[in-house]
């Protein structure tokens, strides 16, 4: 059996710790130095959040470092509740990523009780007179943990947006400039609404985009075309002309 089930706690001294002046007093030293929190590796036990529109929430988390006995036997770290994580926001403006269960980051600790700012979101006194408290923690996410699965990514080749699931833009209005080309690589895209094209537009074969080939195309709905349209080389305007139901003749195209 341990130290510790053989005798139970037995406290932050050592062998010698008692043995002079100097040392009782450099133990009571290093036990006020020790009792200063900074900040500590944690890892996330709970979360008020799941990466819904909601203001910035709280955290339980478990420190990882391991405190130690003056027999150097393991007192792990109870958990600390109700922490504020940190979500880069502007005013209304946010990119939201709630911290999930099992993430590691780092808890930094305030110099001063934050209970009454805490709950009142406003300049107060502080709650009590503690200082250097865990409890007085704040959360910070992404240290030591896996690769991502959905990301925004920022490389040498540019910025890319990945998800396993859906990119979703929502706004009043969504705008593209792109001074080269813009390309959509999918087998199928769908349009809810009006389309307006303004330039030029090829079809070979089939349309599936601007520049299409070989794939057949199914428009539903009224098409209004303004401008040119050529078709095989022959153009299908207002300047084609048609054999007549006689078969004697051209003429235009019907009014």
């Amino acid at each position: 059996m341990s130290d510790v089930q053989d005798n139970g706690y037995r406290g932050a001294q050592d062998q010698t710790d008692g043995t002079s002046d100097f040392n009782e007093q450099s133990f009571l030293i290093w036990q006020t130095l020790r009792s200063i929190s900074g900040a500590r590796l944690v890892q996330v036990m709970a979360v008020t959040n799941a990466g819904g529109v909601s203001p910035v929430g709280f955290v339980d988390v478990q420190p990882l470092v391991n405190q130690l006995d003056g027999w150097n036997n393991a007192v792990p770290h109870g958990t600390i509740y109700h922490l504020p994580y940190f979500r880069l926001q502007g005013g209304a403006n946010a990119v939201i990523i709630d911290p999930q269960v099992g993430d590691i980051g780092v808890a930094i600790v305030e110099d001063r009780d934050i209970s009454s700012v805490k709950a009142n979101k406003a300049q107060a006194n502080p709650g009590s007179k503690r200082i250097f408290d865990l409890a007085d923690g704040l959360y910070l996410g992404g240290f030591l943990n896996g690769a991502p699965q959905q990301y925004v990514q920022f490389s040498s080749a540019g910025v890319a947006v990945v998800s396993p699931t859906k990119v979703k833009l929502q706004a009043p209005l969504v705008e593209v400039d792109a001074s080269t080309s813009f390309t959509v690589n999918s087998p199928q895209s769908g349009f809810s609404g009006t389309v307006i094209i303004q330039g030029l537009l090829s079809w070979l074969g089939g349309m599936t985009g601007s520049i299409a080939s070989g794939v057949a195309s199914v428009i539903n709905g009224a098409v209004q075309f303004v401008g040119t349209i050529t078709s095989n080389g022959h153009a299908i305007d207002s300047t084609h002309q048609h054999t007549n139901s006689g078969g004697s003749g051209l003429g235009g195209p019907p009014q």
